[in-house]
């Protein structure tokens, strides 16, 4: 049970604050998307903590597999 499950195949475009810290799901078991909210519990995997040096948008991995944990690089493309 260590591998993610993809959310969705695309990112999840999410307007961040500064100074908050967001903890992103990296299980792809959590119904609040792109966020933790505890379901990663014995799966071997853990959420990635980030906090918004600015206020905009950015976009989390919705497939669980980029390169760039939290955020998207492209490989739902390949999915």
């Amino acid at each position: 049970m260590t591998e993610p499950i993809p959310a969705q195949k695309s990112p999840y475009a999410v307007d961040v604050t500064a100074g908050k810290k967001y903890f992103w799901c990296a299980c792809g078991r959590s119904k609040s998307q792109p966020f933790c909210d505890g379901s990663h519990k014995g799966t071997g995997l853990s959420p990635v903590a980030w906090e918004a040096q600015a206020t905009k948008q950015v976009f989390f991995c919705g497939c669980k597999s980029s390169h760039k944990k939290p955020f998207c690089d492209g490989t739902h493309n390949a999915l």
